[in-house]
């Protein structure tokens, strides 16, 4: 075969890249040809005839043209491409970042899948909602897409519900405009069972510090802990974080009675550091469990019991539901609900016998 301008411009080192015009040109076919065959589909390839094809085929070789994936993408084609955005700048600086499980879990998923991911940072830096701008339309560059991040906009979901866009939320999120795809940790399971093991350790006076917002995350603990303490006949008390610090908590706990307590994770650190600085013994005169890893790294010397929460594993599976989505699985389960790991530490013991 006769050596073409296109052959000659890329092994010249020339930065002109090739086209698609440059393919139909060389192959001696329409551009909708090879737009049809680029898309991939059945039907596609069908219309166009595997000797046509072929020929496409081999003139995008020669040229090295390579699709553009965001005009493949407003083109209707797919791109192999699934975003990742965040609702918070919680791209992890380094391993020890609480972000980073989720996002080693979609790396090791998308390999495993043969698909790209795509970082969504530029969209919306001071207000990172999606809806009001541009930004479900630059979702749409991908082919899907996975958000995560604690503070999600209930309109970006109802309208992403709306639109029918594959996506899925790392945690569970809820929105009245339908189902959202989400991988979750299962909280509430958790909750009730590190609940339980303060109870087979004779603690009847166990409260619960929580987070005080509506979030699904802190409403799932919520609602394990009071099913613990129901099914065992006690009355739940709670304490919500809300403004108060960690030394307005330790003296509702101790002015109350309370043994033990099951406490959210961005408080319990300096929950049993104040106890301590009181010269109260933990767990002998307080026993503390914590529920989840927290977002700041605290001491790593202390033996937390409680539950971790199984980042990666949340972060492979929301990308596993957008590919089955994509893939058409209708029978797939859209929302699930990953097991935390329970960790019997040394922050919980025995209830002291009375003196």
């Amino acid at each position: 075969m006769t050596t073409t301008s296109h052959e000659n411009g890329r092994r010249s080192g020339t930065s002109r890249r090739p086209t698609q015009a440059d393919v139909a040109r060389l192959a001696g076919v329409s551009q909708t040809t090879v737009s049809l065959v680029l898309s991939g589909s059945g039907a596609a390839q069908h219309r166009v005839g595997e000797t046509v094809r072929e020929r496409v085929l081999r003139a995008i070789e020669l040229t090295g043209y390579v699709a553009n994936p965001v005009a493949q993408s407003l083109a209707g084609g797919r791109t192999s491409i699934i975003g990742v955005y965040t609702y918070e700048p919680v791209f992890p600086h380094d391993a020890g970042n609480f972000y980073y499980p989720f996002l080693e879990g979609m790396e090791d998923e998308a390999q495993r899948l043969g698909v790209d991911l795509l970082l969504f940072t530029s969209m919306a830096p001071s207000n990172r909602a999606l809806i009001g701008g541009a930004g479900i339309r630059r979702l749409r560059v991908a082919d899907g897409c996975v958000l995560l991040g604690r503070h999600s906009s209930p309109d970006d979901l109802a309208e992403l519900v709306r639109l029918d866009f594959p996506f899925a939320f790392v945690g569970r999120r809820e929105t009245p405009a339908g189902e959202v795809p989400f991988a979750g940790a299962a909280y509430e399971d958790a909750t009730a069972s590190i609940v339980d093991h303060l109870l087979e350790l004779g603690h009847r006076r166990i409260a619960l510090v929580n987070g005080y917002t509506g979030h699904e995350s802190v409403e799932d603990r919520a609602r394990g802990y009071r099913r613990a303490m129901s099914a065992a006949g006690l009355q739940p008390v709670t304490f919500d974080q809300g403004d108060r610090d960690a030394g307005d908590l330790l003296n509702a706990l101790t002015s109350s009675g309370m043994t033990a307590a099951a406490v959210a994770s961005d408080i319990s650190g300096a929950l049993r550091r104040t106890a301590l600085d009181r010269g109260l013994s933990v767990p002998g005169d307080l026993s503390l469990v914590r529920l989840g890893d927290p977002e700041v790294g605290e001491e790593a010397d202390v033996d937390w019991t409680g539950f971790l929460i199984p980042r990666m594993q949340m972060g492979a599976e929301a990308l596993r539901i957008v590919a089955q989505r994509l893939a058409g699985d209708e029978d797939a389960d859209a929302q699930r609900f990953i097991s935390c790991t329970v960790v019997d530490g040394t922050t919980a013991g025995p209830l002291a016998p009375l003196a």
